[in-house]
C-alpha cells in the first residue's frame, strides 16, 4: 500500500481547510479540496494525479489526516484507497483515549479521553481537533458538546465529545490533544457518516460539482460557500445545464481520464466518485488482443526500476510500447522481455521525466496506465551557518544538499527572498552547494535566512553591524568650581558622524553662554560662566551608534559658617542648667557640605536624644533638651564638600549649684565633742563657693539638726554637746550664688567613748623554732563602746623598735606570731581597740627565746573509733583521727602489716590529725587499720577495727523434718556468706502448691529450726527461708526441695520404707564406632551410645591424641548418645579415632577407622593453610595407603 504525503498548506501558504456555520447555527465541518492539474496540451507533458480526502465521504479506516494527499503507485487500483493506516503508538498521559466511530446521519456519537491525575498536580489541558488546525472549543453549540468530569476515589479525568444529530459533512479525521506543563500527547480517530438508504436517483453532478463562485481565483475551489449556497447552486445549475449521463461517461472512460473528466463536469470529490464506482457492478469487456491489461496506474521510487507486464491472447500479435504517444525503443533503459504469451517493459533508473502516461498498442487494441515516480526527500545535509559582520562587507551563505541539480527556496524572515536581475541578492548553485551571496551589505540585511528543500530546512541569523566606533579621546569627568568655565571635548572616528549633547538625559541646545563645536573628528561642549544648575551627567551620543560618551560634572562651592549672626560677646552662650538650649548657625556650600558637630573628640549625632545635633538646608542647629553641667565645654562645628572644609567654635557655659561635698572625716572623738573635716567640692557650678552649712543626727533617727546658721568659710569644724555612748552621723551642704547643693554623704557612725582598759593575764602559748604564739584574757573594763579587736605587737630585745604582727584586729584571744628569726629574744605586747582607740598596752613581763620545744606525739582516738567502725558496701567511710607532737609528725597507716593502697583508700594528713577516706566501700575495706606518729624517736599507735558488711546469703539447705496433722517441723542450716555481720535472724515464707504465691509466716527467728502451724488440711506447702543480718534480709531464698501434705487424721497412709537402689556402674559402651568413609569436604560424623552412673566424662581422640578445642572437630553429648562431627574432613583428618568414657567406678573406650576419599596435592593443602608436620603426615600416610593397594 502507498504511504500518504501530507499536504497540510495550498500554494499560497494558507490553510486549505475553511469553516463556515450551517444554517442551523451548528458548526459546519470542514471540507478538502481537490488539485487537479488541466488536460494537457502537449502529449509530451507530465501528469500527476493527487487525491485528497474529503469530509464527507472518509472512511472509518483512514487514520491519516484529512488533508493527507494519496499517490497511486504500481498495481494500485481506485480501490485500493480504502485500506487502512496502521495507528499511532499508545500515548503517555493518556490511559483512554478515543476510539474512531461510525454513526448515521441524524445520529449522535460520544468520543471518549481519559486522564489520569496521580501523578499531576493540577488539571491538564485537553483541547478537540477537525483536521489540522480546526479547535472545536469554539463551535459547540447545538450539534456539538465538551464536557469533562473528575473522579475523585480513581484520580481520573474524563474528556468527552458529543456529536448531535451528526451530518455527512461531519465526517472526517479528529484529533484530540492533551498538554500538561512540558508533556504532550495527541490521539487521533475518524468517524465515519454513513447516509440513510434511499432509492431516489442520485444526481452525480449535484454531488461533485464545482462551485461556481470560484471564477475570480480559478484553481481554488470554495467549499464553504459550496456549502453554503449549495441549494442555490443545485437550482441554477439545473437551469443552466443540461441533463448529462457523467456516470456513463465514467464507466467507458479509461482510468487517466477520470481526472480530465471531473474537471470537465465540475466534480470536486474524485475520492467520493472513485469510492461509489467502486461499489456499482463492473461490466468487464473481454479483450480479443489482451488476455491481461495494465493496471489504472504504477507508482516507482526515483532511482528505482518497475516492471510493466500486459498478457496477450494471441502471441503473434505485433506489441508497440508508448511513452506519451511517442514510441519507445530498445535501450539500456528500457529492456523488452518475452516470457510466453507476457510482454514485459523493464524501466531501469527512473527519474521524474519517467513520471508519464504510457500505452501499449496491439494490432487494433490499446491499453494505458500512468506512471508516477516518487522523488525522495532532498535533504540538507550542512546547514547555512550564522555570519556576523558590518556595513558594505561581502555576506555568502552557503548550504549544502542531498542530491545535484536540486531546488531550494532561500528566506529572510519567513518572506522569500528576490533573486532577480535588479535584486540585491544573488543565489549560485555548484553541484550539492548552494549559495545566497550579498556583495555590498547594509543594515537591512540583519535577519534570519533560511533555506528550504523538500526534505528539511535550515536557518541562520545574519547580524550586520556599523562600522565600530573608535573613541580616541573620551570624555573626562569634572569638577569646576562655581562660576569658573566648563570645557567639554571628545574624539572620534569615523570623523563625519555628528552627534547630540545630553545632560541628565535632556537634549543641550546652544545659547549665547552654551557653544556646540564639531570639527572633524572633534565633538566640543563650552560654558562661560558655570551656575549650579550645570552641574549633572553630560552624554555625547554619535548619531546611528548605540554607543555613548558620557561625564560627570560637579559645580563645587567651598563651605562657610556664619557665626556674626550670634551677635554673643566671644561666642559664649550662657544658660542656666535645666533650660532648654536651641542654637541655629547659618552655613553655606556646594555640594551642601557635610556637618558636624563635636564636643572634644566626641561627635554629636542626630539621632541623639537629649542632645542632638540637624542641618536644614542653609543652616545647622544644636538642641539641648535640658541642659546640664555636663554640657558645659568648646562646641565645635565642621564643615566639609568636595571644596574644601570649614570649622568654628562656639563655647557654651552652663551654671548649676555645685555638687556636694565627698562624706566629712571624724579623726578624733572625745566623751561629748568631736572634730570633722571636709574637702571642698569638686564642681563649684560654674560660681565661686560661699560656705558651708553643717548638720547632724542620732544614727538610730532619722531628723537632722543644722548646727551653724551662718556661712562657715573653713573647711573644718568641732561640733559639741552630745551625748557619750549614742552613736551620731555628719553632713555639710555647699552653697553659691545660684542655690544650696545636696547634701553629702554621712559621715562613718561614730560615738562619743573612751577607750577600754589594758588586757590581762598574757602569757606564752607555744614557741617554734620561727613562731611564737601568746594568748591572753580580755580587759576588765570595756565600757560603752565595747571591744572591735586586739591588735598584737613584738620588739627585739634591747631595741624600743614595736612591729605589727597583725594588720587587721582579731576577734580571739590567742595569736601565733610568724616569720621570727630562730634563737632570737623578743618581747610582746597585746592592746585592746574599740571604736575609742586603743588601750594601753599589756606586755610580758620577760622575754621570750625563739626556739622550738620537742613534744612527745600522742594520738587521740575518737570514742566511737575505739570500738569496730561498722558501715554498709557502697556507703563512704571519712574518719578523723587527732593527734599532737611537735615538730609535725609523721604519720603512716598500715592494714594487716602492709601498706595502704592510696588507689583503694584515699589518706590526707594534717599538722594535728589524720583523715581516711573510702568514697564507695566494699567488704575488701575491711579490716584492722594501724595508724602510727612518730616525732624524732618518740612513736604513738592506734588500731581502728573497720568492718564493712553487707546482705547474707540465703540458708544453705532447707528441709522438711516432718509432717504431723496440720504441723510441719522445718530444718535449715546457716548461710556461707553472712555478709561480713553476724546472722541475726531468718524469716520463713510457705506457698501453696496450686498457687504458689508466698506468705510470710514468721520474721526475725533466730533459730535453724522451726514448727509450721495451723496449716489447712488438705493443701500442699512448699517452704523458703531469707537469712538476715544488720543490713536485711537476702536477696535469694532456699526452698525445700520436697513439698509438705496436710492429710486428714486417721486417713493418712504409712508409706513403708524402701532402700534406694544403687544404680551406680562404670561406663559401659551399648552402641560402639563404626569404620567410616568419608567424602573430602563434606562434614563426617562418627556416633556411640555409652551407659554409666554417674554421668561420664566423654574424651575423643585421633591417632591416641586427645582433641581439645579444635575448631575443626565439634562434639556433642546427649543422653548418652557421643557424637563427634568433623567439619568438611580432607584426607589427613583421616585416622584411628577413639572415644572414652570415665567416671568414679571406671572407664571405657571405643575406637574405629575413618578413611577420606579425594586427596589433595601438596600446594592444595599449603593454600588451605595447614600446618606443615600434618601436611607431611599426611603424605607418609598417603604413600603407606597406596603401597596397601
Amino acid at each position: 500500500m502507498p504511504e500518504p504525503t501530507k499536504k497540510d498548506e495550498t500554494p499560497n501558504g494558507q490553510p486549505e481547510e475553511s469553516v463556515a456555520p450551517d444554517s442551523n447555527g451548528a458548526p459546519t465541518l470542514p471540507e478538502i479540496s481537490l488539485e487537479v492539474s488541466p488536460p494537457p496540451e502537449d502529449g509530451n507533458t507530465v501528469k500527476k494525479l493527487s487525491i485528497d480526502l474529503p469530509n464527507d465521504s472518509a472512511p472509518v479506516a483512514t487514520t491519516g489526516r484529512k488533508d493527507s494527499v494519496w499517490s497511486l503507485g504500481e498495481g494500485q487500483a481506485p480501490e485500493d484507497v480504502d485500506k487502512p493506516i496502521d495507528n499511532p503508538p499508545l500515548s503517555t498521559l493518556l490511559i483512554e483515549r478515543p476510539q474512531s466511530g461510525t454513526v448515521t446521519v441524524g445520529g449522535d456519537i460520544t468520543f471518549v479521553a481519559k486522564v489520569e491525575a496521580k501523578d499531576l498536580l493540577r488539571k491538564p489541558t485537553v483541547k478537540w481537533f477537525k483536521g489540522k488546525w480546526m479547535d472545536l472549543a469554539s463551535k459547540t453549540g447545538k450539534h456539538l458538546q465538551l464536557k469533562e468530569t473528575f473522579e475523585r476515589q480513581t484520580k481520573i479525568h474524563t474528556f468527552e465529545m458529543h456529536i448531535i444529530k451528526a451530518k455527512d459533512n461531519y465526517a472526517g479525521n479528529y484529533r484530540c490533544e492533551v498538554t500538561y506543563k512540558d508533556k504532550f500527547d495527541s490521539c487521533s480517530f475518524d468517524l465515519e457518516v454513513k447516509e440513510v438508504e434511499s432509492s431516489q436517483a442520485i444526481d452525480i453532478r449535484s454531488a461533485f460539482k464545482r462551485s461556481s463562485e470560484g471564477q475570480e481565483d480559478a484553481g481554488e475551489l470554495d467549499f464553504s460557500g459550496l456549502l453554503k449556497h449549495r441549494n442555490q447552486r443545485e437550482h441554477k445549475q439545473q437551469d443552466d445545464t443540461p441533463e448529462v449521463d457523467v456516470w456513463e461517461i465514467l464507466k467507458n472512460a479509461r482510468p487517466d481520464q477520470y481526472e480530465k473528466i471531473a474537471f470537465m463536469y465540475g466534480i470536486t470529490d474524485l475520492r467520493g466518485l472513485l469510492k461509489r464506482m467502486k461499489k456499482m457492478p463492473k461490466e468487464e469487456k473481454k479483450s480479443a488482443a489482451f488476455a491481461k491489461k495494465l493496471d489504472p496506474a504504477y507508482q516507482v521510487d526515483k532511482g528505482g526500476k518497475i516492471r510493466l507486464v500486459v498478457e496477450l491472447a494471441d502471441p503473434t500479435v505485433d506489441l508497440k510500447w508508448y511513452k506519451n504517444g511517442q514510441e519507445i525503443r530498445p535501450t539500456p533503459k528500457y529492456i523488452f522481455e518475452h516470457k510466453g504469451t507476457q510482454r514485459i517493459m523493464v524501466i531501469n533508473n527512473c527519474s521524474s521525466n519517467d513520471d508519464a502516461a504510457y500505452s501499449v498498442v496491439a494490432g487494433e487494441e490499446k491499453c494505458t496506465t500512468e506512471l508516477f515516480v516518487k522523488e525522495l526527500p532532498i535533504k540538507i545535509v550542512k546547514g547555512i551557518e550564522p555570519v556576523k559582520t558590518t556595513v558594505n562587507e561581502r555576506i555568502e551563505l552557503e548550504c549544502e544538499v542531498s542530491e545535484e541539480g536540486a531546488q531550494v527556496k532561500w528566506m529572510k524572515n519567513g518572506v522569500e527572498v528576490p533573486t532577480g536581475v535588479r535584486s540585491r541578492y544573488r543565489v549560485k548553485c555548484e553541484g550539492t552547494k548552494h549559495y545566497l551571496v550579498i556583495d555590498d551589505a547594509s543594515k537591512e540585511d540583519t535577519g534570519t535566512y533560511s533555506v528550504m528543500a523538500s526534505g528539511g530546512t535550515s536557518e541562520a541569523h545574519v547580524q550586520v553591524d556599523l562600522k565600530p566606533l573608535k573613541v580616541f579621546q573620551d570624555l573626562q569627568d569634572m569638577t569646576v568650581m562655581l562660576g569658573q568655565p566648563i570645557k567639554l571635548h571628545c574624539e572620534i572616528f569615523p570623523g563625519n558622524v555628528p552627534g547630540r549633547w545630553y545632560r541628565n538625559g535632556q537634549l543641550i541646545q546652544p545659547s549665547d553662554r552654551l557653544n556646540i563645536i564639531h570639527r572633524a573628528k572633534i565633538h566640543r561642549l563650552e560654558i562661560e560662566t558655570s551656575s549650579l544648575h550645570d552641574a549633572g551627567d553630560y552624554t555625547f551620543v554619535p548619531e546611528g551608534y548605540s554607543q555613548s560618551l558620557s561625564a560627570k560634572i560637579h559645580i563645587i562651592d567651598p563651605p562657610r559658617v556664619h557665626l556674626e549672626s550670634l551677635n554673643f560677646p566671644d561666642n559664649t552662650v550662657t544658660v542656666v542648667a535645666g533650660n532648654k538650649l536651641r542654637l541655629e548657625i547659618p552655613i553655606s556650600g556646594e555640594p551642601a557640605p557635610r556637618v558636624v558637630w563635636m564636643k572634644g573628640e566626641r561627635v554629636i549625632l542626630d539621632s541623639g536624644h537629649r542632645v542632638h545635633a540637624e542641618t536644614y538646608g542653609d543652616q545647622t542647629s544644636l538642641t539641648i533638651e535640658v541642659t546640664e553641667r555636663e554640657d558645659t565645654g568648646n562646641y565645635k562645628i565642621v564643615l566639609q564638600n568636595e571644596a574644601g572644609e570649614a570649622t568654628a567654635s562656639v563655647k557654651i557655659k552652663v551654671v548649676d549649684i555645685p555638687d556636694p561635698p565627698e562624706a566629712p572625716l571624724v579623726p578624733v572623738v572625745g566623751g561629748d565633742w568631736c572634730s570633722m573635716t571636709w574637702e571642698p567640692p569638686k564642681y563649684d557650678g560654674g560660681s565661686p563657693i560661699l560656705g558651708y552649712f553643717i548638720e547632724r543626727k542620732k544614727k538610730q533617727s532619722s531628723r537632722w539638726m543644722r548646727l551653724n546658721f551662718d556661712l562657715i568659710k573653713e573647711t573644718s569644724f568641732e561640733p559639741k554637746k552630745m551625748i557619750e555612748g549614742v552613736p551620731y552621723e555628719v553632713r555639710i551642704f555647699a552653697v553659691n550664688a545660684i542655690g544650696v547643693s545636696k547634701p553629702s554623704e554621712p559621715s562613718k557612725a561614730f560615738t562619743p567613748l573612751a577607750v577600754t582598759s589594758e588586757p590581762t593575764m598574757l602569757v606564752v602559748d607555744d614557741v617554734t623554732d620561727t613562731t611564737v604564739t601568746v594568748k591572753w584574757r580580755p580587759p576588765e573594763t570595756i565600757g560603752a563602746a565595747g571591744l572591735d579587736g586586739y591588735l598584737v605587737e613584738y620588739c627585739i630585745e634591747g631595741t624600743n623598735d614595736w612591729v605589727l604582727s597583725n594588720k587587721e584586729v582579731t576577734e580571739k584571744t590567742k595569736y601565733t606570731i610568724t616569720g621570727l628569726t630562730p634563737g632570737c629574744k623578743i618581747l610582746v605586747r597585746v592592746k585592746a581597740i574599740n571604736k575609742a582607740g586603743a588601750s594601753a598596752p599589756r606586755t610580758l613581763q620577760h622575754s621570750v627565746l625563739v626556739k622550738e620545744v620537742v613534744e612527745p606525739p600522742k594520738i587521740r582516738v575518737p570514742r566511737h573509733l575505739k570500738q569496730t567502725y561498722t558501715r554498709k558496701v557502697g556507703e563512704t567511710v571519712n574518719l578523723v583521727v587527732p593527734f599532737q607532737g611537735k615538730p609535725r609528725p609523721k604519720v603512716t597507716w598500715i592494714k594487716e602489716g602492709n601498706p595502704v593502697e592510696p588507689s583503694h583508700v584515699s589518706i590526707r594528713n594534717t599538722d594535728c590529725d589524720s583523715i581516711i577516706f573510702i568514697r564507695k566501700a566494699d567488704r575488701n575495706h575491711s579490716g584492722k587499720y594501724e595508724m602510727t606518729v612518730q616525732v624524732e624517736n618518740h612513736v604513738d599507735t592506734a588500731i581502728i577495727d573497720i568492718q564493712i558488711v553487707d546482705l547474707p546469703g540465703p540458708p544453705q539447705c532447707v528441709t522438711i523434718e516432718d509432717v504431723w496433722g496440720e504441723n510441719v517441723a522445718l530444718v535449715w542450716t546457716p548461710p556461707k556468706d553472712s555478709g561480713n555481720a553476724p546472722i541475726t535472724g531468718y524469716t520463713i515464707q510457705k506457698a501453696d502448691k496450686k498457687t504458689m504465691e508466698w506468705f510470710t509466716c514468721i520474721e526475725h527467728y533466730h533459730r535453724t529450726c522451726i514448727t509450721i502451724t495451723e496449716l489447712v488440711v488438705g493443701n500442699e506447702y512448699f517452704f523458703r527461708v531469707f537469712s538476715e543480718n544488720m543490713c536485711g534480709l537476702s536477696e535469694l531464698a532456699t526452698q525445700t526441695k520436697k513439698s509438705a501434705l496436710i492429710v486428714k487424721e486417721g486417713l493418712q497412709m504409712k508409706i513403708p520404707e524402701y532402700s534406694d537402689h544403687d544404680f551406680k556402674e562404670p561406663p559401659k559402651f551399648t552402641q560402639p564406632l563404626i569404620n567410616t568413609f568419608a567424602v573430602a569436604g563434606y562434614n563426617a560424623t562418627l556416633n556411640c551410645s555409652v551407659r554409666a552412673n554417674p554421668r561420664p566424662k566423654v574424651i575423643w581422640m585421633k591417632n591416641k591424641m586427645t582433641i581439645f578445642e579444635d575448631p575443626r572437630y565439634r562434639m556433642f553429648s546427649n543422653q548418652g548418645v557421643c557424637t563427634l562431627e568433623i567439619r568438611k574432613p580432607s584426607p589427613y583428618d583421616g585416622g584411628m579415632y577413639t572415644c572414652k568414657a570415665i567416671n568414679d567406678l571406671g572407664e571405657a573406650q571405643v575406637e574405629c577407622k575413618l578413611e577420606v576419599k579425594g586427596g589433595f596435592t601438596f600446594f592444595e593443602l599449603m593454600q588451605r593453610g595447614v600446618p606443615l608436620h600434618l601436611i607431611d603426615k599426611y603424605m607418609n600416610e598417603s604413600k603407606i595407603v597406596e603401597q596397601d593397594k
